[in-house]
């Protein structure tokens, strides 16, 4: 543990660089906390907040324009990926497509203190064609917001959180294994919000194949579009009826569903459709079947789509 303490005060900046590095680009590797200790060892360390903060900042944005980059070019597929690696359960397309494409680049002021949403607005900004000075500034200022308050705090404490060092100090080799047993348990934690998640919308699906069929039988099943406004306005499945997913009321709906009902969206294992259907059925409608792989599986097929 004294071997560690003293990494932190003569190299904590590179500490700092690698460890706000990994984690944007996608390792479960908590960087906040380390920027909290360095900043409370500000007095201890051979570095000042201007070059901590600095050096943060860099890191987050070499990672944040590497996925910017890799959204421009290969689009779509790169934020599904990020939403299928994710440990966060609230990681879904649509839930970041709603935030971003509503405040645009400005969001991403915020987006590193949004659970699950930071993760995919860097590559979502490249998919739809942000600006990338735009971007590079609005995630700037973000970053140096979030490592910012990070280094405040640990400052604001530093005199408990030495204190606590110290006692880990002299627990020896213990106080190194309790902090290896807080980043299991962190990412072992993630991991099973997200089990949890994806267990609570295991349900029967209907295949693009099979929905086609039914249309070309002349068998009229409702198809409901939940994507985020935005994207329903393109590429929608003839015939399909628009939805959001916050709001299942309305007449007009309640008329058009004594019959099977379909629901699609654009997310990783259909998040959004088997969360809407899960509602739906629970108000008593049982013929209510996701849209196994979405939009994308429907397009990828070589089926029909309408504006």
């Amino acid at each position: 543990m004294t071997y560690l303490l003293d990494l932190i005060e003569q190299y904590g900046l590179i500490l700092v660089f690698a460890n706000v590095l990994l984690e944007q680009l996608g390792i479960p590797l908590p960087a906040y906390p380390t920027l909290v200790i360095t900043g409370a060892l500000l007095d201890r360390g051979e570095y000042s907040a201007p070059a901590l903060l600095l050096t943060a900042v860099c890191a987050s944005l070499i990672a944040d324009t590497a996925w910017y980059a890799a959204g421009r070019r290969y689009g779509k597929k790169v934020t599904a990926t990020l939403c299928r690696i994710s440990l966060s359960p609230d990681s879904c397309v649509r839930q970041t497509e709603i935030i971003y494409l509503r405040w645009g680049a400005p969001s991403l002021l915020l987006a590193k203190f949004i659970p699950g949403f930071a993760s995919v607005a860097r590559a979502l900004a490249g998919t739809v064609g942000t600006r990338r000075l735009s971007f590079v500034f609005f995630d700037g200022l973000g970053a140096m917001l979030w490592a910012g308050s990070a280094i405040y705090l640990g400052s604001l404490f530093s005199t408990a959180i030495e204190d606590l060092l110290d006692i880990l100090e002299a627990l020896g080799k213990w106080g190194g294994v309790l902090l290896g047993a807080a980043l299991v348990s962190f990412i072992a934690y993630k991991w099973w919000q997200r089990y949890r998640f994806l267990k609570s919308l295991r349900m029967a699906r209907i295949t693009v194949e099979e929905l086609n069929a039914l249309l070309e039988q002349g068998q009229e099943p409702l198809i409901v579009d939940v994507r985020a406004s935005q994207s329903q306005q393109v590429d929608r499945i003839p015939g399909a009826v628009v939805l959001s997913v916050d709001d299942l009321t309305g007449p007009d709906f309640e008329k058009l569903i004594a019959g099977e009902v379909i629901v699609y969206c654009a997310c990783p294992n259909e998040a959004s459709a088997a969360v809407v259907a899960k509602k739906l059925m629970q108000r008593g409608y049982t013929r209510v079947r996701p849209l196994a792989g979405g939009i994308d599986a429907w397009i990828a097929a070589g089926y029909g789509v309408e504006s």
